[in-house]
């Protein structure tokens, strides 16, 4: 990423802001993504009691996993692929590790400390009083966390009510000791010494990714100001050459063009797609282009599925209470459990219907066959089939919305052995 031609402060053009913004961006949609609702459903939540996974519009069950899992994928692959194009970026832009060293740093420096191996220098007073800020910010991301698996309103509500499930009091006391714990001792010795991200990247490295470097060509013009290493928050010297706790943030490279600002002339630190430098071009790489064909295969597929996925489902099996019972007149009633689940956006009212499979006759049913089910819901029905005492070898269900449009089917054997027909 070549710095042009630089004609003095007025075109001094720094990263910094940059990035700072996008980590702010990054937190409010941590924080408010929760919040937003589609057809009366969460944007994105993990509903564990009702198994079921908010997404975008979309309520998936626990037997659409593999639908979660081809995300999951996805998710992989596209992590892998901007590991190979952007490199460590992820370090110094993105990952919530260093959002939040930014962010104690940041706090602290407002206070007047200093940090320097990853220790706050100053009044011991002022050290004190970051504690707690520390400790609301700690708060604030355990709660945000737990909203994307608590519903916000009713999280907040039974947080003030002191009413949380045991587990979600673990969760937040835990989360919560966490982050105070990483905010007031560990920040960067993470990155540092534990975080296993920069030794993966390392291995993928190639010729393509983008790189932080002082460039071997320019590097007789440094004046070894040292303003990079003050600058660098893992207090490494980039002019030694790459290193793997170099998270890519780009704080030399602002530090750099300020220094030769005065001088009229660019910056001598940048980033560049490989050693070489060869520009965006080099992207158009066998490397590149294999993955980004794989992920944009499986978005596809990934959108097509959600798209034609039927609107509801319809399980049937025999009672296992009670499975047959004879009535006076020679018919029998047979005992069934039905689980109906509404895959759609909106609510809606469901029948259920049952016919002979190899006749088409329609049979009687008794019991729970009609149902209001909310977007998202699962509901069980119990009711019983009157049988003709001529028997049924195979009973056909259908499941019909309040149009009379069928929205699924299942197809029962009632002559032993008892099973599902697909």
């Amino acid at each position: 990423m070549a710095d042009g031609s630089f004609r003095g402060q007025k075109t001094l053009r720094l990263i910094g802001p940059w990035r700072t913004g996008l980590q702010w961006l990054l937190g409010l949609v941590f924080l408010l993504l929760p919040w937003l609702e589609v057809a009366g459903g969460s944007l994105v939540r993990i509903d564990i009691p009702g198994l079921r996974l908010y997404l975008f519009g979309q309520v998936l069950r626990i037997e659409e996993l593999y639908l979660v899992l081809l995300g999951i994928l996805l998710f992989v692959l596209t992590f892998l692929l901007v590991t190979v194009i952007l490199g460590r970026a992820w370090c110094g832009w993105f990952c919530p590790q260093t959002i939040l060293s930014d962010l104690a740093e940041w706090l602290a420096g407002r206070l007047g400390l200093r940090v320097r191996s990853n220790r706050l220098h100053g009044p011991l007073a002022r050290t004190f009083l970051l504690q707690p800020v520390f400790l609301a910010i700690a708060m604030a991301t355990a709660s945000g966390l737990l909203c994307y698996f608590i519903a916000p309103r009713e999280f907040f509500s039974r947080l003030a009510a002191l009413d949380l499930p045991g587990a979600a009091w673990g969760t937040l006391l835990l989360v919560t000791l966490l982050v105070y714990l990483d905010l007031a001792l560990v920040r960067r010795l993470l990155c540092r010494e534990f975080c296993p991200y920069g030794r993966i990247q390392t291995a993928l490295v190639s010729p393509v990714t983008l790189t932080l470097q002082l460039p071997p060509a320019v590097r007789q013009e440094c004046i070894d100001c040292g303003a990079c290493v003050r600058a660098c928050p893992m207090e490494i010297d980039i002019r030694q050459g790459l290193q793997v706790e170099c998270i890519s943030c780009a704080r030399c490279l602002d530090a750099c063009r300020r220094i030769m600002a005065p001088r009229n002339r660019a910056g001598l630190i940048r980033y560049t797609f490989g050693l070489r430098d060869r520009g965006v071009r080099v992207l158009l790489d066998v490397r590149v282009l294999l993955p980004a064909a794989a992920l944009l295969g499986l978005l596809l597929l990934l959108v097509n599925l959600l798209h034609n996925r039927p609107v509801a489902s319809l399980k049937i099996a025999v009672s296992h209470t009670v499975s047959r019972r004879p009535l006076a007149d020679g018919r029998a009633g047979v005992f069934f459990n039905a689980w109906v689940n509404n895959r759609s956006r909106r609510q809606a009212v469901y029948t259920i219907h049952a016919s002979d499979a190899a006749t088409g006759a329609t049979l009687q049913l008794k019991g729970q066959v009609r149902a209001r089910l909310a977007a998202g819901e699962n509901r069980r029905l119990d009711f019983v089939l009157i049988v003709p005492p001529h028997g049924n070898d195979a009973v056909r269900f259908t499941l019909m919305d309040n149009t009379g449009r069928q929205v699924a089917a299942a197809r029962i054997r009632l002559s032993p052995p008892t099973r599902t027909i697909p």
